[in-house]
């Protein structure tokens, strides 16, 4: 498959569900790390036992789900608690990430032509700390930061969540600051405007990504076979991937 991995990520606030909202749009599979974050602590699940034994049952529900708001307010304050949290979850969202990728590998957005692979161009993972937990950088092709300036980043905390200025400080410091995260960022969305701007900078993308050389090798190889020029376009690929 031609198929190829883009890591999304962003801050808290910085307007990220916007950027993915417009890629759905557009026919994208978008594979929603932390949708599948809530999925894997349900009750009965692997996760959700480990998570009870280390954090009581003081952080449940009534129906016995998880209580995001009283767990989150326990690592938000306690960066120990947040390492251990993150090495219960984690195993399992990755695994369910995976099943998810190799799902969309065989699925189709569109009718293609012949010598187009039969699933998407590429597939989006939005990961929330995608930058902080760096190891998984080196599986995408692409990585997009959904990026805003901290004033308007602190507003939009504040004003979603009705949080005073030190709370959500203190929740926009548990991650790293959206200027550092856009150094190692191979594409920036500037969310810090208004959403037509936005959209527009996410349609460019789109169109980037859709023509990528990353299919050069495969248009290359279908236009030799029709053309019966097999063994220069072998050349050519060997050219492209060396």
């Amino acid at each position: 498959s031609t198929m190829f991995l883009v890591g999304l990520s962003g801050g808290i606030a910085s307007g990220k569900s916007t950027v993915v909202a417009v890629l759905r749009e557009l026919g994208c599979a978008v594979i929603d790390a932390d949708a599948i974050a809530r999925q894997v602590v349900q009750p009965h699940s692997k996760a959700h036992q480990q998570i009870l034994q280390h954090f009581g049952t003081d952080i449940l529900l009534e129906n016995g789900e998880i209580n995001r708001e009283a767990l989150g307010n326990i690592i938000f304050s306690q960066p120990e608690k947040r390492r251990l949290l993150n090495s219960i979850t984690h195993p399992e969202i990755l695994k369910e990430m995976l099943k998810q990728v190799l799902k969309s590998a065989h699925g189709r957005k569109r009718p293609r032509l012949a010598w187009q692979d039969s699933g998407y161009r590429y597939v989006i993972l939005d990961i929330p700390l995608l930058f902080e937990t760096r190891g998984l950088t080196r599986f995408m092709k692409h990585t997009v930061l959904v990026y805003c300036d901290p004033p308007t980043q602190l507003l939009r905390l504040m004003k979603r969540s009705g949080l005073g200025v030190a709370e959500a400080e203190a929740r926009i410091g548990c991650q790293l600051p959206l200027d550092e995260k856009r150094k190692w960022a191979t594409h920036v969305i500037d969310n810090s405007g208004d959403r037509e701007s936005t959209r527009r900078q996410v349609l460019r993308l789109h169109a980037r990504l859709e023509d990528s050389l990353d299919f050069l090798w495969a248009r290359l190889a279908v236009g030799a076979a029709v053309a019966g020029l097999g063994g220069l376009v072998f050349l050519l690929i060997r050219h492209f991937i060396s």
